[in-house]
Formats: C-alpha cells, sequence, structure tokens
C-alpha cells in the first residue's frame, strides 16, 4: 500500500488582472494545503492592479501602491508559481500545456484564460501597431501608459485625448482638475452622444466649463516632429496640436489564445454557465474576455446581447462563481447550485470632481413615441448644466439619462436597480438638486448596494465603519468596497463622516 502524497492539480491561469487575482483568492487555501499547484502568467512586469484607477494614478491623485490588487512576493512566498512579464503564445489542447513564447511549456489540470481586453487602436495615418506606438503617444491602460501621461504632465505638455467615451472624458477630467492643458477630440455631435443622447451637449457644455478644448471631428492622421507627436490631423486639415496623445477609442476581448487552439469564439471566448469553454472539459474563461452564451438556442439568458460588459463588477462575480466552484470540487463537498448572476443593465457613471452624468437601461425611447405602457419625461436647463430623462413602462422606470444632478441621478438608480415605479409627478424628482430639496432624496437603507462594482451593501460598510474603520482605504480592505471603479468612494465618505458626527 502506497503512502505517497497526492498529486496536487495543476491549475494554470492566463492573465493576472483583477479578475484573475480575485480568483487567485479563493485557490490560495488549496496551494497551502498542497492539493494545488498554481501557476499565473502574467504579461506586464506588475502585479494585478486596478485599472480603472490608471487615470487618477497619471495625474497623480492617487499612488500606484494605492491600486495594486496584489503581493506577487507574497504569493511566491505562499507557493504561487508566479511569472510575470511572461506572454503566453499557444495552448497545446492535446497535451494540456500553455507554451511561452520563450520556449517555456506548463502543463496544467485546468486552465482558465482571464485575459481580459486590449485597447482598440484607431486606424490613423502614422499609427500602424499597438505595440509600437511613437513616443508621445499612449493608450491609458496600465501603468506604463500612467507614467507616460504624468511625464507629459510634468513637463506641461497640451494632451490631447482621442475618444468621446467615458474613458476619455474622465482621462481629459482628471487631467484639466490636476491644472493639465487638455484638448478632447470626439466624433460626433458631443461627448456621449450615443448614451446621454441630447444631454451630451449639456455634458459638451460642462467639459468646457471645466476648462477642456472640447473638439468634434474625425480623425485621419497624426503628426511627428522629429519622431515624436506633435499633432493630430482632422478630416478637412484641421489640425489639433499638442505634445502627447492619449488614444481611448475603446477595447475589445482578448481571445487570440482561444483562436489559436481552435475554441469557440464571437465577441468573446463563448462560455456556458458554468464559465467553461464550449466543447472543453479542462478550460474556463473569465472576465472581459468571456461571453456566457451556451449552445441552448431558447436558453432565455443567452438570448439577445451576450457580449462582455467591460465592467469590473461582473468579472469579479464570475471569479467567485468559478472560485466557489473549484473549492467545491477539490475539497469534495458538493456546491449548491447556483445559475450566473443576471446580466443586468450596466449603470454608466461618469466619475469626476464637478461634472457628474450617469445612464442605464433603455434611453433611445422618444416622447412623442406612441406605444402602450411606454412614457418618457425629458427636462432640459442648460443655462445650469442640467439634463434629466426618465423612460417608464407603464411607471416603472427602465430607462434613464442625468446631467448635473447628482442626488436625482443617485435617486434614480436607486429606483432603477430595484425596479420601481416612479411617483406620478415626475417633476418632485428634479427638486431634488434644487437647495430647497437639497436634503430630501430617500436615505437608502443598509440593504442597498453602496458598492455595485463589489456588490457590497451600505450596511456592511456601516458596520466596517463602527467597527473602527475611519477612512476609504481601511474600508476597501475590511470589505472590498471602492476597489472597483471608484464611484462609491464619496458615499463610503459620507457614510464615515455620518458616523463620527454622530459620535462626536
Amino acid at each position: 500500500m502506497s503512502n505517497a502524497a497526492p498529486v496536487p492539480e495543476r491549475i494554470v491561469v492566463v492573465g493576472f488582472g483583477p479578475v484573475a487575482a480575485r480568483l487567485i483568492e479563493h485557490l490560495e487555501p488549496f496551494v497551502a494545503a498542497g492539493c494545488v499547484a498554481l501557476t499565473v502568467i502574467g504579461q506586464e512586469q506588475d502585479a494585478a492592479y486596478n485599472r480603472v484607477l490608471v487615470a487618477d494614478v497619471a495625474v497623480g491623485r492617487t499612488r500606484e501602491s494605492a491600486i495594486r490588487l496584489a503581493d506577487a512576493a507574497a504569493l511566491i512566498a505562499a507557493g504561487v508559481d508566479v511569472r510575470l512579464g511572461a506572454r503566453a503564445a499557444r495552448v497545446d489542447r492535446p497535451f494540456r500545456r500553455v507554451l511561452l513564447d520563450d520556449g517555456q511549456a506548463i502543463g496544467y489540470d485546468r486552465l482558465v484564460l482571464a485575459t481580459g481586453s486590449r485597447p482598440l487602436l484607431p486606424r490613423l495615418e502614422g499609427l500602424h501597431d499597438e505595440l509600437l506606438l511613437p513616443p508621445g503617444v499612449s493608450f491609458l491602460r496600465d501603468l506604463s501608459d500612467a507614467r507616460a501621461v504624468s511625464a507629459a504632465l510634468a513637463a506641461r505638455q497640451r494632451i490631447v485625448v482621442l475618444g468621446g467615451g467615458i474613458l476619455g472624458i474622465e482621462a481629459a477630467l482628471a487631467a484639466a482638475e490636476e491644472g493639465g492643458r487638455v484638448t478632447l477630440v470626439h466624433n460626433g455631435r458631443a461627448p456621449m452622444e450615443r448614451f446621454l443622447g441630447e444631454g451630451s451637449r449639456v455634458l459638451a457644455a460642462a467639459l468646457t466649463r471645466a476648462g477642456i478644448t472640447v473638439v468634434a471631428g474625425t480623425s485621419t492622421g497624426i503628426t511627428l516632429t522629429d519622431g515624436r507627436f506633435s499633432g493630430l490631423t482632422l478630416e478637412g486639415g484641421t489640425q489639433v496640436n499638442g505634445g502627447a496623445l492619449v488614444l481611448a477609442c475603446g477595447v475589445r476581448p482578448r481571445t487570440e489564445l482561444a483562436d489559436g487552439c481552435d475554441l469557440p469564439t464571437a465577441a468573446g471566448i463563448l462560455v456556458d454557465h458554468e464559465l467553461r469553454a464550449l466543447d472543453t472539459q479542462d478550460i474556463w474563461a473569465i472576465g472581459d474576455c468571456a461571453e456566457v452564451r451556451c449552445w441552448d438556442g431558447s436558453c432565455p439568458a443567452c438570448i439577445g446581447v451576450t457580449t462582455p460588459q467591460g465592467l469590473i463588477g461582473p468579472g469579479w462575480q464570475q471569479a467567485d462563481q468559478l472560485g466557489r466552484a473549484f473549492a467545491a470540487d477539490l475539497s469534495g463537498v458538493p456546491a449548491a447550485v447556483v445559475g450566473l448572476p443576471d446580466r443586468r443593465d450596466a449603470v454608466l457613471v461618469l466619475k469626476a470632481r464637478g461634472v457628474d452624468a450617469v445612464t442605464a437601461g433603455e434611453t433611445d425611447a422618444d416622447p412623442w413615441t406612441v406605444e402602450p405602457g411606454l412614457a418618457v419625461a425629458v427636462w432640459t436647463d442648460p443655462g445650469h448644466g442640467r439634463y434629466a430623462k426618465m423612460v417608464t413602462r407603464d411607471g416603472v422606470l427602465t430607462g434613464l439619462v442625468c446631467v448635473g444632478m447628482p442626488r436625482t441621478g443617485a435617486e434614480l438608480v436607486l429606483l432603477f436597480e430595484r425596479g420601481s415605479e416612479l411617483p406620478a409627478d415626475r417633476s418632485s424628482l428634479l427638486r431634488l438638486d434644487s437647495i430647497e430639496g437639497a436634503g430630501a432624496a430617500r436615505t437608502p437603507g443598509p440593504d442597498a448596494t453602496l458598492c455595485r462594482c463589489a456588490g457590497i451593501t451600505r450596511g456592511t460598510v456601516q458596520e466596517s465603519v463602527h467597527s473602527g474603520c475611519a477612512t476609504v482605504q481601511d474600508v476597501s480592505v475590511g470589505t472590498r468596497a471602492g476597489t472597483g471603479c471608484g464611484g462609491c468612494h464619496d458615499e463610503i465618505r459620507a457614510v464615515i463622516e455620518q458616523h463620527f458626527a454622530v459620535a462626536s
């Protein structure tokens, strides 16, 4: 009878971003117990950090250390094989191994692809390779990009941001707030027109008041002086001069490894409701690279839009789901049958000081559309930078746009996430942002979600503060609230201030 210790199961995770870091947390106890040999392959030289807050690092508002989500040295000390600066070149499915570009081969029993997404390179004359950008041109995706933008700010160069989405706008606002000279270039009539509709013009005016030069036009190429970026050329020949160009033109899921080993892909790597790659037994995908769409054509959850949402919250939920499933399997304890979280409509929040916008749900409906049960209310006050749109079906809020009205926006988001009916007098909600109505907004109860990214309730944050957490960072460490997009930091501060105001 053999007394040999059982051979640990080999789990390989390709990608070391926020979603992979969350999965690793679930696997660490099994590494410590000796039943899992875990290898993590990260293409960057840095361990996992919060990409959503890279712009804050770029402008000096946040330190790099404050956005880190994993400690490579600590993981190595705990027995995890961490490979930083390593690139997975190919997955050899027949032999169950990942081949690195340096020729090494890493065998696996279970493979998890957490490769995330990559920034889109716009079609511009002078830009041909996302890996070989000219000096002065960068994305704003990783810490090396943040350092490049930080250097441009320090040199007092004009920064040109190309892209009128949330990422581009937040980057432009952050740089302007820290004293930078910024030009934002976008397509369409106004930034975020696709999401905000007419409210985008109100937002454009707010950006101008914030000191940002807003330029509408189609970009055609870049100008280099002595090999370095010096200007952006628009259709018609208009030149936008600057010393640095930040590309914020969207992202796409990274599916190269899956494509190279014949895994089914669409917008992302196709996975079933257990996050297992279709037609496989030993490969899973989570996060921005994963598209949940099973083979059952009648599955209600897989009808409609299934593309990855590109948000950190759903990725963390997937990491938790897979981590719990792996843990149950490794420990031999049957896991409760839990399906994927419902694919909720994304609530898009513009996070900036003094400029706020939020949108969610169906927002294309026209106020004059005649359709049973549909009602659309729109209020515009461009002189004061305010806009609100509420779309309801049978009285229930199904879509919203709110610009320049933070209290009204917060109340509408609360009603939207609860699937609540709006009051018969829609104008009552608008009064929340008036001087008279400033204190009239409902205080969310303890069961209300405070941090949408991590799924943390207000009650959990309150308990954390009651137990002694006195800063946003303390609360984040103890509860994970605020570790995602950062949009709830002000709410966490408000809970802290309220607690200590009462305590004093």
